[in-house]
C-alpha cells in the first residue's frame, strides 16, 4: 500500500525554483523483517513527521517487512544523505525506544543507503532544451 502520492511539482523559495525529487531506499541491519505491524505504523508517522517538520514532502511511502521506499521533495539546502541520516536516525530512536526487544540485536538499520532523482523531465529533455537555448542566442545574434 502506498501512503501520500501526490505529484512532483516545482516548488518555490525565497532564492530559488526547484524540484528536487528523491528515492531513497532504507534496508534494515542483516535484512531482519522487523517493520510489520506496530513498528511499521510508527514507521510510517515517523518518517512523514520528520518530513513535514523540515518541509520535505512525501510523494510516495512503501514499508516492506526489511527495507522502505520513500519518494520525497526537498528544498535544495537539503543534500540525499543528510536527508537519509535524518530518517534513519530520528526513526530507528522511536523505534527502538518504543520496541526495546529489537534494540537488543543493535543498529536497525543499515549503514548503505539507496538514493536517486527522478524530476518531471528526462535528461533528453534537459539536452535538448539547452541546445534550443544555444540556437535561439545564436539567431538572436544575426
Amino acid at each position: 500500500m502506498c501512503y501520500h502520492v501526490h505529484m512532483a511539482l516545482e516548488r518555490v523559495a525565497r532564492h530559488s525554483h526547484y524540484n528536487l525529487n528523491y528515492h531513497v531506499v532504507m534496508v534494515t541491519k542483516y535484512r531482519r523483517g522487523v517493520l510489520g505491524g506496530a513498528v511499521r505504523d510508527l514507521l510510517i508517522e515517523t518518517l512523514n513527521g520528520s518530513c513535514a517538520e523540515r518541509d520535505w514532502i512525501v510523494l510516495g511511502l512503501e514499508v516492506m517487512p526489511d527495507h522502505v521506499h520513500i519518494f520525497l521533495s526537498s528544498p535544495p539546502k537539503w543534500s540525499p544523505s543528510d536527508i537519509v541520516k535524518i530518517l534513519k536516525g530520528v526513526s530507528a530512536r522511536r523505534i527502538l525506544q518504543a520496541f526495546p526487544k529489537l534494540s537488543r540485536r543493535g543498529h536497525l538499520w543499515t549503514n548503505a543507503f539507496y538514493a536517486g532523482t527522478a524530476g518531471t523531465v528526462s535528461s533528453q529533455t534537459i539536452q535538448q532544451y539547452i541546445l534550443n537555448q544555444r540556437k535561439r542566442q545564436e539567431d538572436d545574434s544575426d
